[in-house]
């Protein structure tokens, strides 16, 4: 990850500066930013600026044919995605299962080439829907893919959102660099300390025989680890890229005051639930879906959710039971609750159920089959 690398923080705060001191220069955002992406990511590997400039190529090129053509648009646009995802998506996900090695693929890994095929979609559906009023610069449209504060970890930037930004000239006032640096520090401190001392406590208490309360401990230990270890991460993004002149949306809002299953996704990880709402919804049903097509698309994409983690029985089963739940309360009418028109000790009890749903299940996100097995064991090892 980028931000547990110095040299990637200080080449970012230079690129900041830079832009800073460059600002009376209308295209300075849209023009500099390309060349520092390609820059800074030849610093990674020649092999990883190749291969992204095929793949931004390549892209761009099935992004306008798709603005442009009338014929087979349909077909064109459903083509497109599906070569993403089984040529790139579904390709590292193989390799990260050991089905197959190729050593270009330790760094396109490593630096998460599933966002960008994310992004890739996105602008697809963009062109699909807009035709030719939605052609872009194809400067504008890499500089989408290879946005250096959102290339690995997030948030899902948004196509329409990330090209309004574009045609801005650059602006941070005094304000909004004072917010965008503390968000950083407050990334840096979750990341670093209490990330770091959280998992040695997680680890030690693993090394010992679990019984009840040690399993409750772990479960809750581990989702308070994660959300530290994921919501830092994109404190720092969300900073360093407002800090470049883009708006970056949040991706963790206030997760643990979510009083239904549905609320909850709309609030961890906003940005990747509302992706696959978005673009589930907006392709299956274009008009108002019944109860029973919600609670099944609601299943579907929960289930796509938990593959989109790692193609694993853990996360399909992760997927799965999310997307129950939140079929369930599609049927019974009970995905929000206004906290104006119920009572408090309503509404926290319904957060405090959605939270131990969520508690139960999180660990998956340690990709341990052992270890899940070994916690969930443990909760039926009552001790006298």
């Amino acid at each position: 990850m980028f931000y547990m690398h110095m040299n990637a923080m200080v080449a970012m705060s230079g690129m900041i500066a830079v832009l800073m001191l460059t600002r009376k220069w209308a295209d300075n955002k849209r023009i500099l930013m390309i060349i520092f992406s390609l820059c800074f990511l030849l610093l990674f590997s020649k092999k990883l600026v190749v291969f992204y400039g095929a793949f931004t190529i390549i892209n761009y090129l099935g992004f306008v044919y798709l603005c442009r053509t009338t014929l087979w648009r349909k077909a064109t646009f459903i083509f497109g995605i599906a070569a993403n995802i089984a040529g790139v998506f579904l390709g590292v996900r193989f390799f990260v299962m050991g089905v197959f090695h190729n050593p270009i693929f330790d760094t396109i890994i490593y630096l998460g080439l599933i966002y960008n095929v994310l992004k890739v979609i996105d602008s697809y559906y963009f062109a699909y829907f807009f035709g030719k009023e939605g052609e872009v610069p194809a400067i504008d449209y890499a500089n989408y893919l290879l946005f250096i504060p959102t290339f690995t970890s997030g948030p899902i930037l948004k196509f329409r959102d990330f090209m309004a930004d574009s045609k801005k000239p650059y602006s941070v006032d005094a304000k909004l660099f004072e917010n965008s640096i503390k968000r950083i520090i407050l990334g840096l401190f979750k990341k670093i300390v209490v990330v770091t001392w959280m998992t040695s406590i997680f680890d030690n208490v693993l090394k010992h025989e679990l019984h009840t309360w040690e399993s409750l401990f772990l479960l809750i230990w581990f989702y308070a680890l994660i959300y530290f270890d994921f919501s830092g991460y994109s404190d720092m993004a969300i900073g360093f890229g407002r800090l470049m002149g883009y708006t970056m949306p949040e991706n963790f809002k206030k997760p643990l005051f979510s009083p239904s299953m549905t609320q909850f996704w709309r609030n961890w990880h906003a940005t990747l639930g509302d992706f696959f709402r978005d673009h589930i919804f907006m392709f299956f049903s274009r008009k108002t879906p019944s109860v029973g097509l919600t609670a099944s698309l609601s299943i579907l994409i929960m289930v796509l959710m938990g593959l989109w983690h790692g193609f694993t029985w853990l996360y399909f089963l992760y997927g799965l039971y999310h997307g129950i739940i939140i079929a369930i309360e599609n049927i019974f009418k009970l995905t929000t609750v206004n906290k104006k028109k119920v009572s408090k000790a309503y509404f926290y009890f319904r957060c405090l159920v959605t939270q131990t749903l969520v508690t139960f299940s999180v660990i998956i996100y340690s990709s341990n089959y052992d270890t899940v097995l070994r916690i969930y064991k443990g909760l039926l090892h009552f001790t006298g």
